[in-house]
């Protein structure tokens, strides 16, 4: 087995995603700080070569000092005779970087490890690891069959894989897979690791298990595979795979599941229209081949003119052909294109478009203010809508029992105002209505409605062209709702589960040390309790009854609670759990706790401490120029000001 070259930017970003769990976007924000610099001994230093590229070759001083490096650490059998080079194998390699190297290989991992934070270390092992293996000697694999079988011969069992004779490279670095069956397709035999075995060796049997394999479609995409195949098909660079992957999930295109992404309805509708009236423009090879015509012009071989006048006759063509349609027909292409996927066929035959609420309307794709949705063309009669996907509350619940409009579960013992369930864009919900307050704004809707009606006969009967107007509704009082919990059937609420919801949030009482407000109540993300200004999810409880005790105990074990010190300076000193781990925080000072301490044994001088080095810290920082600057700045302003203000009061004296 070969090592393979040094990271390029493409292949970083894969291996991260795969051994370490990154995102493209973590691992290039990450390959940042290391290019731009980490303070070593007061000294700061860039630790990585620029993380953008896609060249693979490496300086002759770096392969001398990793050659030196390979002879001490692991010796001459480790060492080739001779450097490795490597050639790009991508289609629009421009090689004007190359690979993605420590800047000194003798900085090992262990040696910078207290200077960097987790993601930092993680990245430069990585990257370290990557690049010394890239010139360490082959590791030799002996391919071999065993068959395993019963002493009467009755079963026998083979399993194929390779046995390790030198590890070679291997010893430092392996690559990641996406899938266990990835090396297999590729005909990598040492996927499977056999240990050292002798024919006629007994074996002992530790476990039996029956498997059976289906034939299964291609995995989707993680975001190693989706880089790894952006870079084969030529689409993008290495400065752009994280931000393409980034836009496709900021605007719901697509959504991770499991580490791999999965088309969201939004991304099928985007994608299904561009692909039926601006096909050419989402091939593979337009990609590709706009790269290599950019990649021309950067190099004086093709006039941008001439590659502009390609592009824009046949797009503008496409544009005019399109905006003169309307949203219905747009609407019409959209849902016989995808009809198989939001009306797939049912199993017992009958049609899936068939409205469930009237007898002979049929379901289609409708645009609404919130976005597409599937609707009844008998609509405004049949009111029926639901949502493009069926979550699994929407498939527990069955029919929506909102089909026809809000239904009325009861009244409030104590208001009189009727407890509603309704049906939003983002999902059922419980609501409280004014019934007094509603008529009286359906009145004024009428009202005005009838007012307009009268101005349009008017304007008609006098010969005026007739305007289309709407009607200015009154604003309607907004009731308090609040979304039912996940999991809940909409047609299983009850009036008193209603109530119980509308009651939230719920006061609790006071945390017992810190003296702060306990609450419990339901947000965007579920059921939670909160104290003070932290939140903490429940996920057992049942929000409507949990008590303060048990609250107390939830918010303990979340490790969110902050631990109050005691005071220094008339501020309280408390410990707080970040994203980063635990701090100090007191007044406008936050700073970090010392690394494998244990926050209940931290003391408040210990806190004192930590505060004033931070302090003296940043005097040290605002000393070397940064507030000086900014103090000055301000007085300047204000010295305008005043100047501003003096002729003003002798122009006022001189006119009197």
């Amino acid at each position: 087995r070969n090592p393979h070259p040094p990271f390029i930017t493409s292949t970083m970003q894969q291996e991260a995603s795969r051994k370490l769990g990154f995102t493209t976007t973590r691992t290039m924000q990450t390959a940042q700080k290391l290019y731009e610099g980490i303070k070593l001994g007061g000294e700061t230093v860039g630790l990585i070569t620029y993380m953008r590229t896609d060249g693979v070759t490496l300086s002759e001083d770096a392969l001398v000092n990793i050659r030196g490096m390979i002879s001490t650490q692991y010796g001459e059998k480790y060492l080739p005779e001779q450097s490795r080079v490597y050639k790009s194998k991508s289609k629009n390699a421009q090689e004007a970087h190359e690979a993605i190297r420590p800047t000194d290989v003798n900085r090992r991992p262990e040696e910078v490890k207290e200077y960097l934070n987790e993601d930092q270390l993680k990245l430069y092992d990585l990257i370290w690891k990557r690049t010394v293996a890239s010139q360490m000697e082959n590791a030799v694999l002996d391919q071999a069959s065993v068959d395993v079988g019963s002493p009467d011969k009755a079963v026998i069992l083979r399993a194929s894989g390779s046995v390790i004779l030198f590890d070679g490279f291997y010893r430092l670095y392996r690559e990641g897979k996406d899938d266990a069956g990835e090396a297999a397709a590729k005909g990598d035999g040492d996927e499977k690791q056999l240990p050292q075995m002798t024919e006629g060796e007994a074996l002992k049997r530790l476990e039996t298990e029956l498997e059976q394999h289906f034939t299964k479609p291609p995995p989707r995409y993680t975001e190693a595979s989706l880089v790894k195949s952006m870079e084969e098909l030529g689409i993008g660079r290495p400065s752009t795979y994280a931000s393409i992957i980034r836009i496709l999930q900021d605007r719901n295109y697509v959504v991770m599941e499991s580490r791999r992404f999965m088309p969201e309805d939004r991304g099928r509708l985007v994608t299904t229209f561009l692909t039926n009236f601006f096909e050419q423009y989402v091939q593979y090879n337009f990609t590709a081949e706009l790269e290599e015509k950019l990649d021309d012009i950067s190099g004086d071989r093709l006039d941008f003119k001439t590659v502009l006048n390609e592009f824009w006759k046949p797009f503008h063509e496409a544009v005019d052909g399109t905006k003169d349609l309307t949203i219905t027909q747009v609407l019409d292409v959209l849902d016989e294109a995808l009809a198989a996927h939001f009306f797939p066929e049912t199993e017992d035959g009958t049609d899936p478009r068939k409205c469930t609420n009237c007898e002979d309307g049929r379901l289609s794709l409708k645009l609404g203010r919130f976005g597409a949705f599937i609707g009844c063309a008998n609509y405004p009669t049949c009111k029926f809508t639901r949502k493009l996907k069926l979550s699994e509350d929407d498939v527990a619940a069955g029919d929506d029992p909102t089909a026809s409009g809000p239904v009325k579960l009861g009244e409030d013992p104590e208001t009189g105002h009727h407890v509603q369930l309704c049906k939003g864009p983002y999902g059922f919900y419980v609501a409280l209505m004014d019934p007094e307050a509603e008529a009286a704004a359906d009145a004024a809707e009428a009202e005005a409605e009838k007012k307009r009606k009268e101005e349009e006969a008017k304007a008609e009967a006098e010969g005026k062209p007739k305007k289309k107007t709407k009607a200015k509704k009154p604003k309607r009082p907004k009731p308090k709702r609040v979304s039912i919990p996940r999991g809940t059937p909409p047609g299983e609420v009850t009036l008193e589960q209603a109530l119980s919801l509308l009651s939230l949030p719920r006061d609790l009482g006071n945390d017992p040390e810190s003296g702060e407000a306990i609450q419990a109540g339901l947000g965007r993300f579920g059921p939670y309790v909160k104290i003070g200004t932290t939140y903490v999810s429940l996920k057992e409880d049942d929000v409507t009854t949990i008590q303060l005790d048990r609250a107390l105990e939830v918010i303990a074990k979340s490790g969110k609670k902050k631990i109050n010190l005691g005071e220094y300076e008339g501020h309280p000193v408390t410990i707080q759990k970040g994203r980063f781990g635990h701090f100090i925080q007191h007044n406008a000072v936050n700073t970090t706790l010392p690394k494998g301490t244990e926050p209940e044994s931290y003391t408040l001088e210990q806190a004192i401490e930590r505060i004033e080095a931070k302090r003296e810290k940043e005097a040290a920082k605002a000393a070397g120029g940064g507030t000086a600057a900014k103090t000055t700045k301000t007085k300047a302003v204000k010295k305008t000001t005043k100047a501003k203000k003096a002729p003003a009061k002798k122009k006022t004296t001189a006119k009197k």
